[in-house]
């Protein structure tokens, strides 16, 4: 056992509290967003499609800004890291706070990014590391909860602070929440022994990762504006994209010292394991985004009420998350997992079910629903994908398997914006076609010629539309979620001790 993993803070419930805050402000500024997006959009005067870019330009960048953690925490030391990923944070959260158009909030978001890209894999590794090793599912629990608990109060919260107070605070509530970190972490870990190396620098994997998922992200972003593949940009872009992405693989498989260990996917249950998450999580980021933009959209819910009609989904994962840390051990994590997708695929099919005049309660319960699913889910997931890892692998792993589930999501909300307004519009124009006039209720709308019954006759088609779509998205949810289903069995059962 190396000094590393011996050490122990003076007070471990205060330090874990503090570690978990770094992870919590991160996955809250995920979600944070999703509630405020109509205002933010509206306030500055862009359409949802470009709104979107709040979302994806934090993701993307934070998915580019992923591989870069294992070098910077060998060459500085992964407290080091921890605390200035943190600083970098709270100054990046200040700076979209005060943003004065999207051109800014997207450069602050990408900035914003960048700079908490190691707080999620350098927190999985400081916990493991003041774990005893029989009881690293406990510290994979407690990231797992943090996970959970980000989905459930950022809806609320964003829902909040932008209905009672306006939106740059959804950004200025993580600075006392930062500062309190950094001191506590600071003080927690300052006699803990530090192994700094000086690993060399994969220029050219991290130029190539960074060019190719970043162009390929504004091909998914522009696509639809620009009509796809009947646009040369969009060509150009989706063959740059694919030579440089080609190019990182084989160069990074190929390199004494790459920046992303792409060699760990020889490994089944990482390989298997992180494809797993990555898709599962993909899907999970849909419904987060999707379910409060349809309700503030066509529902008429406030930013408040989305949140609260989204947060049930978190109760349940909070109370099951302690259980699973004590006992995972004992149990086999690919039953687990295979039922979070089951469950989660199942409250997608009941949405399905919704229509326009769907209540609170009833969306309410499927979000309830949906909390054991998600409950079963990262824990387990991360505990099959890092079960054989061990030494430097741990850290690799963890910023390897976070990149790739990071950018999951960053397409993910690409393409769930593209797919629901895309979809919308093909059923508006359907539905358009089948007016007749000798449909009594048409007839009926159509004898008041004036712009205001017709835009309001417009209207309901619209919202008819973008229902149809909605339960269209929701469908090809559920499929997704029972295809992976029997997919967890391909990984071997994670020792006990994991």
């Amino acid at each position: 056992m190396s000094q590393q993993e011996g050490f122990r803070p003076a007070n471990m419930a205060l330090c874990v509290f503090a570690i978990s805050l770094g992870v919590f402000m991160q996955v809250l500024d995920t979600t944070i967003a999703n509630v405020a997006l109509p205002t933010i959009a509206g306030n500055m005067g862009v359409s949802f499609n470009q709104g979107t870019w709040v979302i994806t330009s934090f993701t993307v960048c934070l998915a580019i800004g992923l591989p870069i953690t294992s070098w910077l925490s060998r060459k500085f030391g992964e407290v080091q890291l921890y605390i200035a990923a943190l600083l970098g944070f709270i100054i990046t959260s200040f700076l979209c706070g005060i943003a004065q158009n999207m051109t800014e909030m997207v450069l602050f978001r990408a900035i914003q990014g960048l700079t908490a890209a190691p707080l999620f894999p350098m927190s999985q590794v400081l916990l493991m590391s003041i774990f005893p090793r029989a009881k690293r599912g406990m510290a994979l629990s407690l990231i797992g909860m943090v996970a959970v608990v980000g989905p459930i109060v950022g809806p609320i919260l964003g829902g909040w602070l932008t209905y009672n107070y306006s939106w740059p605070w959804i950004f200025f509530i993580n600075i006392p929440v930062g500062i309190f970190s950094i001191v506590v972490i600071s003080a927690q870990f300052k006699d803990r022994p530090q192994q700094k190396t000086k690993p060399k620098l994969d220029i050219i994997g991290l130029a190539t990762m960074a060019l190719g998922v970043g162009v390929l992200q504004i091909v998914l972003d522009k696509g639809n504006d620009l009509d796809w593949f009947s646009n040369n940009w969009i060509i150009a872009g989706a063959v740059f994209a694919a030579i440089m992405l080609t190019f990182m693989v084989i160069w990074e498989l190929t390199d004494d010292h790459p920046a992303i260990n792409l060699r760990l996917f020889a490994n089944r249950n990482f390989c298997v394991g992180t494809i797993l998450l990555t898709l599962g999580y993909g899907g999970f980021f849909s419904i987060n985004l999707i379910l409060p933009q349809w309700l503030q959209t066509q529902m008429g819910y406030t930013a408040l009420w989305a949140g609260l009609a989204a947060a049930p989904m978190g109760v349940l994962p909070l109370l099951m998350s302690p259980f699973l840390g004590k006992f995972g051990n004992k149990l086999d994590m690919r039953w687990l997992a295979a039922s979070s997708f089951l469950v989660i695929g199942i409250s997608c099919y009941w949405r399905t079910l919704f229509n326009l005049e769907v209540d609170f309660t009833t969306i309410a319960l499927i979000q309830l629903f949906m909390g054991i699913g998600i409950g079963l889910f990262f824990m387990p997931m991360t505990t099959i994908l890092m079960s054989d890892l061990n030494g430097p692998e741990i850290a690799d792993g963890a910023s390897l398997s976070t990149f790739i589930r990071t950018l999951g999501a960053s397409f993910s909300s690409s393409l769930t914006a593209w797919i629901w307004t895309r979809n919308s519009s093909a059923h508006h124009s359907v539905l358009s076609e089948n007016i007749s006039q000798y449909n009594p209720i048409v007839s009926q709308q159509l004898q008041d010629p004036s712009t205001a019954s017709l835009m309001s006759f417009n209207q309901t088609v619209t919202s008819q539309g973008l229902m149809l779509s909605t339960i269209d998205l929701f469908t090809m949810l559920t499929v997704l979620f029972l295809v992976l289903t029997p997919f967890i069995f391909f990984t071997k059962k994670a020792a006990s001790g994991h």
